[in-house]
């Protein structure tokens, strides 16, 4: 028989947003397994909520209270399976924090994420946006993941085809958005080391380097990281702030006989990445404060408060951001985090 759950009423946020916005929840409950799921579902039918389904706060911009259910998921536990001579499946709950499973992994000889160390959230978060780092995005090793549906609580499994995945994007952002409540993923990883280093910012930092190694990619990962984004216990921020915007070969030349600096990154044969942090530190936005939030003097694509910033206040200096990007570049913007509440 499992215990009845929790479920707290105008429950403050501020500690669960790596932003640290002051909000409250309307209802408030963690979950620890999916039977804590169903009677969650069950209580928000009852009163006919909406559910807001929080991970680790890292990519969550709190506008103000959010109304209804807020649900956040705790679910634990890590299983493998070893298939054939080098694959091993690694199938993870959706509370485990992503980077200690990434170092859990690369301490077992499991190799594939090292590339992704660092990355704040959970589990469950990374195929909402299917992470990418250094190379590296969650589909290139992603197998398949378990759902539960907030409308009928039926369990649902979705292989990586189901879940439509593109840079930064999964079905669960498009028509899946607010439907389903990631439980577990599964991923394919190798027990022979493959290690990926064509991304040039880590390429560098390992020029040095006669042996490269899946553990030494992750350490150089963290290092990196460490030194271009800010501590959110320190500094609260949500990490990169924007996507870097993908353009035609057509308005990347035009760009560039503006701009001879213009830095991009090949998508496909007519597409090109430009780096959001170019774009905002060549408009000059990188170090600008406004009221109590700011861009971080040290990477354009942090936003960070002061310590007395609402949600709406970040949002305002973001909106400026993106308007005055649009003007200049002809380049919109669009944020990584989601908005909740407000």
């Amino acid at each position: 028989m499992n215990p009845e759950l929790d479920i707290i009423e105008n429950h403050p946020l501020d500690a669960l947003n790596t932003m640290a916005l002051p909000a409250r929840a309307e209802y408030f409950c963690r979950v620890n397994n999916c039977a804590d799921i169903q009677q969650a579902l069950e209580f928000s039918r009852q009163r006919q909520l909406p559910i807001s389904v929080l991970g680790g706060g890292s990519n969550i911009i709190l506008a103000g209270n959010v109304s209804g259910l807020v649900i956040q998921v705790a679910l634990v536990g890590i299983s493998t399976e070893v298939k054939g001579k080098d694959t091993v499946l690694v199938s993870a709950a959706a509370g485990e924090v992503w980077h200690e499973l990434v170092l859990n992994m690369v301490a077992q000889g499991y190799y594939g994420i090292e590339n992704l160390s660092l990355i704040p959230g959970l589990v469950g978060a990374a195929p909402v946006q299917n992470i990418g780092a250094y190379g590296v995005e969650l589909s290139d090793c992603f197998v398949s993941l378990e759902a539960i549906s907030i409308a009928t609580g039926e369990a649902t499994h979705f292989s990586a085809r189901d879940c439509q995945f593109a840079y930064r994007h999964s079905v669960f952002k498009a028509e899946h958005r607010d439907v389903y409540i990631i439980t577990s993923v599964t991923l394919a990883l190798h027990r022979q080391a493959k290690v990926d280093i064509t991304y040039p910012t880590l390429r560098a930092a390992l020029d040095d380097q006669v042996e490269i190694t899946p553990q030494l990619i992750s350490e150089t990962v963290c290092r990196v990281r460490r030194e271009k984004l800010p501590d959110p216990a320190i500094e609260p921020n949500v990490g990169s702030f924007f996507k870097n915007p993908v353009i035609s070969q057509t308005q990347a030349k035009q760009l560039a006989e503006q701009y001879p600096d213009l830095v991009t990154y090949t998508q496909n044969d007519d597409q090109l990445k430009v780096p959001a942090a170019w774009l905002i530190d060549k408009a000059g936005w990188k170090g600008v404060r406004r009221d109590n939030c700011g861009v971080h003097p040290q990477h354009a694509l942090v936003l960070t408060q002061f310590g007395n910033a609402t949600g709406g206040e970040i949002l305002i200096l973001a909106n400026h951001i993106s308007i005055d990007i649009k003007q200049r570049f002809g380049i919109g913007l669009e944020m990584e985090p989601r908005v909740l509440g407000g």
